[in-house]
C-alpha cells in the first residue's frame, strides 16, 4: 500500500513514520502535490501552531492539493485541527473540511492544566475507524486547543467539558490524540484507517 505523510512544518511527525512501519507499511514524506494526489492513504499529522501552519502550508500550495484529495486521508494532533473550519490560535482560517472552529481550553478549576497532556478515555465511538478498540478504549492526548462536538464528531472524550476526540466526513478522517503514541488501541486505529472499510469519497 502507497501511504503518504504530507511534509510540512510541523514536529512529531516521524513517530507516525515509526507507527506504520511497525504496521508493516513503509511511508512516502512528501509536499510534492502528484504523490499526494496518487497515494493510496495521506496521512496529515503533527504539532505545531496553527497560524505557522497554515502559513507555510498556503506558501507550498498544499491546501488546495488537501482539499482536493479523494482517497482517505487521516489528521492527527494539529493534523485535526487544520481540516476544521477556524482555529483561536492565531486566529486564522483553516482548511475548512470539518465546520467547527478549533478552540482553546480555559481552565474551570485549579486543577484544570493546560495543556491537556496525558492518557483520556474515548466515548461516543461511532464508524469504522473506531471498530474494534475494546470496552473503555484509552489513547494518549497532548494539546491545548481542542474541536468542540460537532455532527462530525465519531469519538468524544472529556477534559475540562466534552469535546471532539475524532471526526470524520466522507474521505476525511482525524484524531485529536496520538494514535501513534497510544499502545495498541492506537495501533488498532491506524490498521483500521489501512484496512478496506475505510473507503474513499469521490466528492464532499
Amino acid at each position: 500500500m502507497n501511504v503518504a505523510i504530507v511534509k510540512y512544518n510541523a514536529g512529531n511527525v516521524y513517530s507516525v513514520v515509526n507507527a506504520l512501519r511497525r504496521l508493516g507499511v513503509e511511508p512516502l514524506l512528501t509536499d510534492n502535490a502528484d504523490e499526494l494526489m496518487k497515494a493510496d492513504r495521506v496521512v496529515f499529522p503533527g504539532q505545531g501552531e496553527a497560524r505557522g501552519a497554515m502559513e507555510y502550508l498556503h506558501s507550498h500550495g498544499l491546501v488546495e492539493v488537501i482539499r482536493q484529495l479523494r482517497q482517505p486521508v487521516l489528521g492527527i494532533c494539529i493534523g485535526q485541527q487544520l481540516l476544521c473550519r477556524h482555529s483561536e490560535e492565531g486566529d486564522v482560517d483553516c482548511i475548512g473540511i470539518f465546520d467547527a472552529e478549533v478552540r482553546r481550553f480555559r481552565p474551570q478549576r485549579h486543577e484544570d492544566k493546560v495543556p491537556a497532556m496525558g492518557w483520556n478515555e474515548l466515548k461516543q465511538l461511532q464508524g469504522p475507524l473506531m471498530q474494534g478498540l475494546g470496552e473503555r478504549p484509552y489513547v494518549y492526548f497532548v494539546h491545548s486547543y481542542y474541536v468542540p462536538l460537532c455532527a462530525d464528531t465519531i469519538a468524544a472524550a472529556d477534559y475540562i467539558l466534552p469535546y471532539s476526540a475524532a471526526l470524520s466526513k466522507g474521505n476525511f478522517h482525524a484524531c485529536q490524540f496520538h494514535p501513534e503514541k497510544s499502545g495498541k488501541v492506537g495501533e488498532r486505529i491506524l490498521s483500521n484507517f489501512l484496512g478496506e472499510g475505510i473507503l474513499g469519497h469521490p466528492s464532499l
